[in-house]
């Protein structure tokens, strides 16, 4: 499914997914019978991503999930696993965060424009760690989510080093200390940190730019 209806840029053919979802409404209904509890962090990714992008469907495809959209998509819309029940919200921050893994913030995707780019095969256990290195470094790299201005003596990174900050301090003594650890061109470390505005924008293909 992913392989079909994701790009190169990580964009879904929503329009395309919602003709022919038979594989993704087959993943998330063995998912939610499944359940989460001894579960390996490749699975939580994967379940994460494909309910996330069936909650986009069954909202219709919105144009973006900013504002009473973002509540109805991340808290007030709940799953039921066989376990219990949880909302996206609840999944990420209860059960995923948990483990101690700062990287899943750039594999982890809720279909937004400025979420990091959805690959095109899923995460698998046996290959999670090189995975997660690979999607971190391509997160860092991007200039939509790091973008040094040297004359303001400022660096811009994405809103997802603010969303989740703790995360990342928790492995390193700045923000840009810890994109320096997987970033091709240093950041020099006296800048500096400003946010990039967040674009909830969906990530459909027939609307963003390549």
């Amino acid at each position: 499914m992913l392989e079909r209806f994701v790009d190169d840029a990580g964009r879904v053919d929503y329009a395309g997914l919602a003709r022919d979802r038979t594989d993704l409404d087959r993943f998330v209904a063995w998912v939610l019978d499944t359940g989460f509890e001894r579960q390996g962090l490749a699975y939580h990714l994967n379940a994460y991503n494909a309910l996330a992008m069936y909650s986009v469907l069954d909202r219709g495809v919105p144009d973006s999930l900013d504002g009473l959209e973002k509540l109805r998509f991340f808290v007030l819309r709940r799953f039921a696993f066989r376990d219990r029940e949880l909302s996206l919200y609840a999944y990420e921050n209860d059960v995923i965060r948990p483990l101690g893994e700062e990287r899943v913030h750039f594999a982890l995707n809720c279909m937004a424009a400025h979420c990091p780019r959805l690959p095109r095969a899923p995460f698998r256990a046996e290959t999670l760690q090189a995975e997660l290195e690979r999607e971190t470094r391509r997160f860092v790299d991007e200039p939509r989510n790091v973008r040094v201005d040297p004359a303001a003596r400022t660096v811009h990174l994405s809103e997802i080093f603010r969303f989740y900050t703790e995360d990342f301090l928790a492995k390193a003594p700045s923000l840009v200390a810890y994109v320096n650890r997987w970033r091709r061109d240093p950041v020099p470390e006296d800048l500096r940190v400003a946010f990039i505005p967040y674009d909830w924008s969906v990530n459909r293909q027939s609307s963003l730019p390549p």
